[in-house]
C-alpha cells in the first residue's frame, strides 16, 4: 500500500476526484454494493495501492460519492440559480430547467441512475437516509423561497414547492422523457401551471 511519504506516487497522479467520479458511475449502474475498491482499480486500469493513496477504505470512498452526489445535484444548482440576475419567476423555472438536467453531468447516466441508487442506498444505511432526509428538506424549502417571492402564501408556496418536487422525484424513479425538446415543453408547461393563480 502506497503511503504519503516524501515522494508520490506515480499512480497518485490519477486524482481524488477521478475516482469519485467513477465511483459515481458504478453506483449509478449497479448500486452501492457495486461500488468495490478492487473492481473499481480493474476498471480504471490502476492498482488497488492507487486507490489508497486517496482513500483510507471504502467507506471513505462511499462518503466522498456522497459528498460529491450532494455538492453537485444541490448545492451547485442553487448557487448557479442564486447567481443570475432575474425576477422569483424566471428564476424557478431555471431551477426547474437545471434539476431535470443535473444527471446530465454524468456521461451515459442521464436518467436519474444515480439519484435512485442513492436513495436505495439510504433505504439500508440510517446516515445516508439522514443526508436525504436534510437534502429533500434543504430543495424543498428553497423551492419554496422562490414561490413565496413571486407572491404566494406561505401554505401556497409550499405545496407548489411539493408538486415541482414530487414530480422530479417521480419522473427520476419512473423514467425520464428520453426527447429533451419534449422534456424541456413540459418543463416549460409545468412551471406555468405551477406559477399560475387561482381564483376562488
Amino acid at each position: 500500500m502506497d503511503k504519503k511519504q516524501g515522494k508520490k506516487s506515480p499512480e497518485s497522479k490519477l486524482g481524488r476526484q477521478h475516482w469519485i467520479n467513477a465511483g459515481l458511475m458504478v453506483l449509478g449502474e449497479g448500486g452501492v454494493e457495486a461500488v468495490r475498491v478492487e473492481p473499481l482499480a480493474k476498471r480504471m486500469k490502476m492498482t488497488k495501492g492507487s486507490f489508497y493513496w486517496h482513500f483510507k477504505n471504502r467507506n471513505d470512498l462511499l462518503e466522498a460519492i456522497l459528498a460529491e452526489w450532494i455538492e453537485i445535484d444541490t448545492n451547485v444548482i442553487i448557487e448557479q440559480v442564486n447567481q443570475i440576475d432575474a425576477d422569483p419567476k424566471t428564476k424557478l423555472l431555471y431551477l426547474l430547467e437545471l434539476a431535470y438536467a443535473d444527471s446530465d453531468q454524468m456521461p451515459g447516466l442521464s436518467d436519474g441512475r444515480i439519484e435512485n441508487a442513492i436513495r436505495a442506498w439510504a433505504k439500508s444505511d440510517p446516515k445516508v437516509a439522514e443526508q436525504i432526509a436534510h437534502i429533500d428538506e434543504q430543495r424543498l424549502n428553497y423551492t419554496k423561497s422562490l414561490f413565496l417571492k413571486i407572491g404566494f402564501s406561505e401554505t401556497e408556496a409550499m405545496v407548489r414547492a411539493r408538486l415541482a418536487y414530487y414530480a422530479l422525484i417521480g419522473e427520476l424513479t419512473i423514467g425520464v422523457v428520453p426527447n429533451q425538446a419534449d422534456r424541456l415543453a413540459e418543463i416549460h408547461m409545468q412551471h406555468a401551471i405551477l406559477t399560475c393563480n387561482i381564483d376562488g
